[in-house]
């Protein structure tokens, strides 16, 4: 399987994952007075919205991919290894919220729920791929051309981690890539994947884990004397 080309939307993401951060608070979680202002009107937006998809509202619809779009292809190209193919699942994830949207029951928020089926369609899209063999006998499938997104990081580090991440498991790869790269937190990428948010702070730390050891450069054996 050859490397996946990340569309990374932040320079500084690709040299952080080379330590190890603190704790990272989260918006929910800097004040104690319950939730922010912002996060109140974030959740009574969502909620309208899927009041309005429900109804049928094309509006609403259109809405969705104006706010979630770029940010729904650009995980999907992460997922998937290449641009068409996140187009395609993209829409293919729209066609099925629309057909699906009356069986949502707002247990989860109604964009972390578009987000979960996006992430199902890559796996099904994956999954497909992989059965027809197109992953081993297409190789330029998996390694299409890096996007222009880190401008700060070095070609060769960008790399480095792309083989890296091709490395893991797909489920610390797909959490590292929810939360390193796309910006989701703990609590969101626990409602994508149907994980708790306890497997996914797990996940992460395994994941960051993996890729030091694979990423750090050997230790000479005259440093390791000293």
């Amino acid at each position: 399987m050859g490397t996946m080309g990340l569309a990374l939307p932040w320079k500084a993401r690709i040299s952080s994952t080379l330590r190890e951060r603190g704790t990272r608070v989260e918006p929910s979680e800097q004040f104690t007075g319950g939730p922010s202002a912002d996060a109140t009107d974030a959740a009574s937006e969502d909620a309208a919205l899927a009041a309005a998809c429900r109804s049928g509202d094309l509006r609403a619809y259109e809405r969705l991919y104006a706010m979630h779009g770029a940010r729904m292809k650009n995980l999907a190209r992460n997922v998937l290894g290449n641009p068409i193919d996140a187009e395609d699942a993209v829409q293919e994830t729209f066609l099925k919220v629309q057909r699906s949207i009356a069986g949502f029951r707002g247990q989860s928020s109604f964009v972390t729920w578009t987000y979960r089926i996006l992430i199902n369609t890559c796996y099904d899209a994956r999954r497909s791929r992989l059965r027809k063999k197109e992953v081993a006998n297409d190789d330029s499938e998996e390694t299409p051309r890096l996007e222009p997104r880190a401008p700060g990081a070095h070609p060769s580090l960008r790399m480095a981690l792309e083989r890296a991440l091709a490395k893991l498991t797909q489920h610390q790869r797909d959490v590292f890539l929810l939360y390193e790269v796309e910006g989701f937190r703990h609590a969101e990428i626990a409602g994508m994947l149907e994980m708790t948010e306890t497997a996914s702070k797990n996940t992460l730390f395994q994941a960051k884990k993996n890729l030091r050891q694979m990423l750090e450069p050997p230790r000479s054996s005259g440093a390791e004397a000293r």
